[in-house]
């Protein structure tokens, strides 16, 4: 419903950038990191990756040779042959870890985006429900003469500078986890490389649980955004014979509630997963 009321502009124009961040959640969430901005970002990574390769090599077999002095007593015990194998399939794994780390890597990351994908299938999700006043929210208000008008200025500057503010953070947190995805990728040579010395691989052990974790945060993100569409498909229920005031309040008041317990709950996706998983 248009309006040319102002106070009726300014809320929707909140709303209007809330649902505009929402889309974009959607989309990144279901990006592959490869076509995010053109993929211009993704090449650099790559690059990167490529230079790091060649000191994760390096590192291995130092950590190697570090892991063999403490976990072995004697060189004695370095010619028995089954030590041998065990230290030769080590330095196997670990080299072929940081050579083929990035195929596991985005082999994994395409296994959570393929449980996005089925999560938003199964109930029909392909983008979020618009929040927008309700119709009879805005003739109550283009109703209000100018001196009633002046609280609800107030109330929908406050508002609005709320949800705007909570919008963004909500964005933030989700680039955030972008640009984890692509440290993790430029970094990964480096901490896949301890896997190669058995006192150092917990390093390894720590980078790929964390990966996993970062991973895992877009499917509780887009959990709780389909919880909140759901609620948003449902406005805040206003008493109409309550003044104008008290309802553009009440209404604003419950919507500033959900839209704070889904940013919340986006800036917590990590704590989620790893409470989840145990990670």
């Amino acid at each position: 419903m248009e309006s040319d009321n102002w106070i009726v502009h300014n809320l929707q124009g909140a709303l209007d950038t809330w649902n505009e961040k929402m889309g974009e959640i959607v989309g990144l969430l279901t990006a592959a990191p490869s076509e995010f901005k053109g993929g211009g970002i993704w090449d650099a990574i790559l690059s990167i990756h490529g230079a790091v390769q060649a000191v994760g090599i390096a590192l291995l077999v130092l950590f190697f040779l570090s892991g063999l002095v403490k976990t072995c007593g004697s060189f004695t015990e370095v010619k028995r042959p089954e030590v041998v194998l065990k230290l030769f399939v080590r330095f196997v794994l670990a080299h072929a870890a940081v050579v083929y780390g990035l195929e596991l890597m985005m082999a994994f990351l395409d296994v959570v985006q393929g449980l996005i994908a089925s999560m938003m299938d199964a109930v029909g999700f392909s983008s979020t429900s618009p929040s927008a006043l309700p119709p009879e929210m805005i003739e109550a208000i283009e109703g209000v003469d100018f001196l009633n008008s002046i609280p609800l200025w107030a109330v929908t500057l406050l508002g609005g500078l709320f949800i705007t503010v909570l919008s963004f953070v909500m964005i933030l947190s989700v680039y955030g986890r972008f640009f984890k995805i692509y440290m993790y990728t430029a970094l990964a040579p480096i901490p896949l490389s301890t896997f190669a010395g058995e006192p150092s691989q917990s390093v390894g052990k720590a980078f790929l649980k964390s990966y996993g974790a970062v991973c895992l945060e877009g499917a509780v993100i887009l959990l709780a955004c389909v919880i909140f569409s759901l609620f948003a498909s449902a406005p805040p229920v206003v008493d109409a014979e309550a003044p104008v005031v008290t309802q553009v309040w009440s209404y604003v008041g419950e919507l500033v509630f959900n839209m704070l317990v889904l940013t919340g709950m986006v800036r917590m996706a990590d704590r989620v997963v790893r409470e989840m998983m145990g990670l």
